[in-house]
């Protein structure tokens, strides 16, 4: 074997997935289990985390699930010091939980601005925190934040959506910055449409996905195996010199 060639594998890694229920997150943990990672699968209900934990198992993975609410920092305490007391580490966290909706600037109301901040920006931010203070004390550590384009760049009708994601990478920036030289890497995952049972709504339909598409040099959109790719690369040997980064998964749409 190359000496040149890095491993991919995260072997008995204990990694945290948080929204890991449906969607990206799900996928995302079973792909980490793929890859030799002991799974934490969080979820705000510990049944629907259950039901991911059982897909892992079940295809000879190893995964245990836990309730984890990102908007409630006691919650986050409490499921990332029982993660820690049960496996006696933590690796890497996959910060995935959040919210998505399309609401044109002049509809926007506070509850709905103060959902997008609290899910995606303020509860990525506190999940990081308490995962870190254990990372920090082993001297190693991976945060991988899944963040999107629209974060890069505007996107009529998600003006609270794309500030919480610009928000989230800044946070990434600055952590990656103040952890680093304490041995944690802090990056961000930023996606293109994906198509996930929550966008097949809206992909199945042949004129929003063909508008889509048109913004898409590769000439579509993606799927989650596409993220799970860059997810597996931040979080594995192979990305040890990656720190501060917001990694596209973007088929060239922001490179216009």
């Amino acid at each position: 074997m190359s000496e040149h060639l890095p491993s991919f594998r995260l072997d008995d890694q204990v990694v945290v997935v948080t929204g890991a229920s449906r969607g990206i997150g799900r996928g995302v943990a079973e792909g980490l289990a793929a890859t030799g990672a002991i799974v934490a699968v969080t979820a705000r209900s510990l049944a629907d985390a259950e039901v991911v934990v059982a897909a892992i198992t079940d295809a000879g993975g190893r995964a245990r699930g836990y309730a984890l609410d990102v908007t409630s920092i006691e919650s986050i305490n409490m499921a990332v010091d029982q993660i820690v007391a049960d496996h006696g580490r933590l690796d890497v966290l996959v910060a995935n939980a959040g919210l998505g909706a399309n609401l044109p600037a002049l509809e926007v109301t506070e509850e709905h601005w103060d959902s997008m901040m609290d899910a995606n920006l303020k509860g990525a931010f506190f999940t990081a925190q308490a995962c870190a203070r254990h990372m920090v004390g082993a001297g190693a550590g991976r945060v991988v934040a899944i963040s999107s384009q629209a974060s890069l760049v505007g996107i009529t009708d998600h003006v609270a959506y794309s500030s919480s994601k610009g928000g989230l990478n800044q946070m990434v920036r600055v952590l990656a910055l103040e952890w680093g030289p304490l041995g944690v890497t802090v990056n961000a995952v930023a996606p293109t449409f994906i198509y996930t049972p929550g966008t097949a709504e809206r992909l199945d339909d042949p004129d929003y996905r063909a508008k889509v598409v048109e913004r898409i040099p590769v000439g579509d959109v993606g799927e989650i195996k596409d993220v799970t790719g860059a997810v597996v690369y931040l979080a594995s040997e192979a990305g040890a010199m990656v720190n501060g980064s917001i990694l596209t998964v973007d088929g060239g749409w922001t490179a216009q």
